[in-house]
């Protein structure tokens, strides 16, 4: 790990100033997008509807299908990935489930990073398996090992940075190796969000948000959303979305829009809060590593144009967790991240929940780490809490 902290110049994409003009209404001249609180829509015909149905015009029908509210969201996130469409989810776990069930068939390989989210983890060694599909998870660092798995793969899925352990992986190298053997990509960007990094520039098909983190950026949501080709998210709206039934409510795709109004102010605060608190740790006796992608010389860095607030830290082995994380006054223990509160989940406590993190056992992640999800708040008032929680801590 390097020591010293690279020079790093915050450089987000700047947000087009129309975004946010409300889906075919410009009644009032409300400022905010307007919440299409209904479930259905209807026609004075029935020539008008036959139409709909038939496919020779375009209307809305019913929201378990599209809602102007959630079709801006939509469109927002696909035009800030650079994608050519969207569709939005009830949850980040939905929108990866509904892609992937569109991509693979029975006896279709897939091939994943080592280091994902917990969840789509199970997903795929227990969900998939049902379907005959099977997963080779391969460490993306390893250029010889992907480029082994590929062959006869359907699917490549990766995250960068990578879950609880925060590894880069080189986004234009493995796209460029998927391609050359006709396999889909697809990669969950929550952590770095549109601004930060734009994986369909750097070849990636599919890009998935857990839209509940930065995108919403409250606490007060649960959301996702895919966006890509347009071939390839109307594959998901014909293939999975109609029956998984895990469609994204009108509330819930404006509280989104709301979130991603203040998105590039609040990810400035999280990344310069995040980086301060970085390296403090990284200069701490009691710590022994920290998970910070500003801190590698990984080529995987280059994909990126600026840094989230998580990432994680290994606590000394003469540090209790529990102790720490019981000393702590002002930070909270929570899963999920995004908001304007600082949460930590410690490696220890998720590896007592039976089932669900298996990786984590099978991938070698460490007991004393801890996953720090950084906030809006002073840094030096969490720098302060966890100064005396170490202390606390130290047996």
């Amino acid at each position: 790990m390097n020591k010293s902290m690279p020079p790093h110049e915050f450089d987000p994409m700047e947000m087009p100033d129309d975004l946010f003009s409300p889906v075919d209404t410009a009644a009032f001249n409300a400022v905010s997008p307007p919440i299409f609180q209904t479930s259905l829509f209807t026609y004075d015909t029935y020539e008008a509807m036959e139409d709909v149905f038939a496919g020779r015009a375009r209307n809305y029908i019913y929201s378990r299908g599209d809602n102007p509210t959630v079709r801006e969201f939509e469109l927002l996130t696909a035009r800030l990935e650079g994608a050519e469409d969207g569709r939005g989810f009830s949850s980040g776990t939905a929108a990866i489930t509904a892609t992937i069930l569109s991509l693979v068939e029975s006896g279709d390989r897939v091939v994943a990073v080592q280091h994902l989210y917990n969840d789509i983890y199970r997903l795929f060694v227990k969900l998939l398996a049902r379907f005959g599909v099977t997963v080779d998870f391969v460490d993306p660092s390893n250029h010889d090992e992907v480029r082994a798995a590929l062959p006869g793969a359907k699917l490549l899925y990766l995250e960068n940075p990578t879950s609880m352990v925060f590894e880069l992986q080189d986004i234009e190298a493995l796209t460029a190796m998927a391609k050359e053997y006709g396999v889909t990509t697809v990669i969950d960007n929550s952590w770095a969000t549109p601004l930060f990094q734009k994986p369909i520039q750097h070849g990636v098909d599919i890009v998935i948000h857990a839209a509940s983190k930065y995108l919403g950026g409250h606490s007060d949501t649960v959301a996702g959303v895919v966006v890509g080709p347009r071939d390839l998210i109307a594959k998901i709206n014909s293939s999975t979305y109609p029956y998984i039934g895990a469609k994204l409510s009108p509330f819930e795709a404006w509280l989104l829009l709301r979130g991603m109004r203040t998105l590039k102010v609040r990810l400035k605060e999280h990344m310069h809060n995040g980086l301060v608190l970085a390296k403090h740790l990284q200069q701490h006796d009691d710590i022994a590593l920290v998970r910070h992608p500003a801190f590698s010389d990984h080529p995987g860095k280059k994909t990126l144009t600026g840094f989230s607030g998580l990432f994680a830290f290994d606590l000394n082995p003469d540090i209790d967790v529990a102790r720490f994380v019981n000393a702590l006054r002002h930070i909270r223990l929570g899963v999920s991240w995004g908001g304007p509160e600082t949460l930590v989940v410690p490696a220890k406590a998720a590896l007592q929940i039976p089932d669900r993190m298996t990786s984590f056992v099978r991938f070698g992640v460490n007991p004393q780490t801890i996953r720090f999800a950084v906030g809006l708040e002073e840094p030096e008032v969490i720098w302060t809490d966890i100064q005396q929680a170490l202390h606390t801590a130290k047996l």
